[in-house]
């Protein structure tokens, strides 16, 4: 029976177009999502937009609409962008759907009747682009919000709250018996040291803004905006409307988050499963920052990049590999348009391209265009080796959730295979056994970097397939499976038509000027 992978996103606030910070998520959690599928998985990938809140209802004001108008416009941009990014979302939520409503309805009930909600009155602090309140101690100067850097406000309203203060020892306890639950393991500690400097009861409703989910029990006040947007995850599994999908999603869920939004996740929403009934996540992965001259993107800085624009520019796989090859996932990373064309040069345009495009040529001239199978794995046979430690290498990282150690090892693959064309150098051989052998190997390890770099760039990997004369996908379900999938040596049968065509990645000749519509128009 096949293992099963719930992979998470955030979802994404609807006030603004998504920005490259956004996309770097969304991004990464898809290669894990198509990892998961390409080992045999079965896996559910969920992302979506939150659509609730007063951040919204002031922004619609501002545009003249009503908050519902707004959200469907800016939903579907998201909903777009990810299209065109390659993402191979299962699900797409909105906090705005029917079934999301039903479902934090029948979430809070059930908190409520576990009694750990009760009514009182809330004054604080609040940023309105976080839609968080924060204590005098945790404000930046001259009373502005930490991470947004913008004046909050003083809210004083009757709010519904939640005794998190009660789950406190629960939450140490989890996280004693849980110690991969959080990661990295600075996210981890983070959350623990929040958690042991006591906490407090969380605000959940709202009475002075009326965008938002009616408590099911007292329909004067709206479910708070976090409150309401994390429970999206059970939404999506079935909570509330179908038992049977919800117990054989929910304990297999993995959230990729940002780092900025670690309490939420951490502290508060398994303490809301727990509170529910439920039990909480089986992982958080929290992400880092994508960073602009060493400051985050986001919506409230002029340092925004347009991800549809720049891959439109530089290409989807191009821009999908520099994120996921160049950030080590959980940690901070500053971007730029160097960078990136400077990785696309050298790993795909001068590694990955050139390797295909000098096989190709060699065999149309050598073979007649049609590709020789490689030589059989046997003992001393170093590249069948060297592809077998590849394969393992890059399955391991994959499995810890590190894309960056699992494409460098797979274009060590690709490097080690150009050397030993540059030894051997078929171009200068007769036809033969001799070039033959040297480019069946060349095929067979482009045949199984395809594979392996499919989570990645699914597009080019697809195209190098077609290339190749192969059938079907790389990225077939079960693929790089470690029981019956295709990334054993041999698995290229020889006596296909090899096609030259164009270059998979052309080189770029703008690295000197660094200029680029997206970036320079921010």
């Amino acid at each position: 029976m096949p293992r099963r992978h719930y992979q998470t996103t955030p979802i994404f606030y609807v006030n603004d177009r998504p920005h490259l910070g956004t996309a770097y998520a969304v991004i990464s959690a898809d290669a894990l999502a198509r990892w998961h599928r390409l080992v045999g998985d079965e896996v559910l990938f969920l992302t979506g937009t939150d659509e609730h809140g007063l951040k919204l209802q002031r922004v619609a004001e501002d545009a003249g609409v009503t908050p519902k108008a707004w959200a469907d416009r800016t939903s579907q941009v998201f909903r777009d962008a990810w299209e065109s990014l390659e993402i191979s979302n299962d699900d797409f939520i909105r906090t705005t759907d029917d079934r999301h409503k039903l479902a934090v309805q029948r979430f809070i009930q059930s908190i409520y009747d576990n009694g750990y909600i009760y009514l009182g009155t809330y004054e604080g602090w609040y940023c309105v682009q976080c839609e968080a309140y924060y204590t005098e101690e945790e404000l930046a100067p001259n009373r502005t919000c930490p991470i947004h850097g913008r004046p909050v406000e003083w809210l004083s309203e009757e709010n519904y709250f939640f005794a998190l203060s009660r789950f406190t020892d629960a939450l140490l306890e989890w996280y004693e018996a849980n110690p991969k639950a959080v990661r990295p393991d600075t996210r981890r500690n983070e959350a623990l040291s929040f958690i042991r400097q006591g906490l407090g009861d969380i605000s959940i409703s709202r009475t002075s803004i009326d965008w938002g989910i009616p408590v099911p029990w007292d329909e004067r006040h709206v479910v708070y905006v976090w409150y309401d947007a994390l429970i999206n995850y059970c939404t999506a599994a079935g909570y509330g409307s179908d038992e049977e999908r919800f117990a054989a999603w929910w304990p297999v869920v993995h959230h990729l988050v940002g780092k900025d939004i670690l309490r939420f996740h951490a502290v508060w929403w398994p303490a809301m499963c727990m509170a529910a009934g439920i039990t909480p996540p089986a992982e958080v992965l929290a992400h880092g920052f994508l960073l602009v001259s060493g400051e985050k993107m986001s919506k409230s800085r002029a340092n925004q990049i347009d991800p549809v624009a720049l891959a439109q520019d530089v290409g989807v796989d191009a821009l999908r590999y520099h994120l996921l090859r160049d950030v080590v996932l959980g940690t901070d990373s500053d971007f730029s348009y160097e960078g990136l064309l400077g990785r696309y040069n050298s790993d795909l345009a001068n590694n990955l391209g050139n390797l295909l495009s000098r096989v190709a040529t060699v065999v149309a001239s050598r073979c007649e265009g049609i590709g020789p199978p490689p030589r059989p794995d046997e003992p001393g046979h170093r590249l069948a080796r060297f592809a077998e430690a590849t394969a393992a290498a890059a399955r391991d990282a994959w499995e810890r959730s590190a894309p960056n150690e699992a494409l460098e090892a797979t274009w060590r693959l690709i490097r080690e295979t150009n050397a030993e064309l540059e030894a051997r150098e078929p171009w200068k051989l007769p036809p033969g056994p001799e070039v033959e052998g040297v480019l069946g190997d060349a095929l067979e390890v482009l045949r199984i970097v395809a594979i392996l770099a499919s989570p990645a760039i699914p597009g080019a990997a697809r195209r190098l397939w077609e290339r190749l004369g192969l059938p079907g996908v790389p990225d077939e379900p079960g693929a790089a499976d470690p029981e019956g999938g295709r990334l054993g040596w041999g698995g290229y049968p020889g006596g296909l038509p090899v096609t030259k065509g164009e270059p998979l990645f052309p080189r770029r000749r703008d690295l000197e000027t660094g200029a680029s519509p997206a970036v320079a128009s921010r």
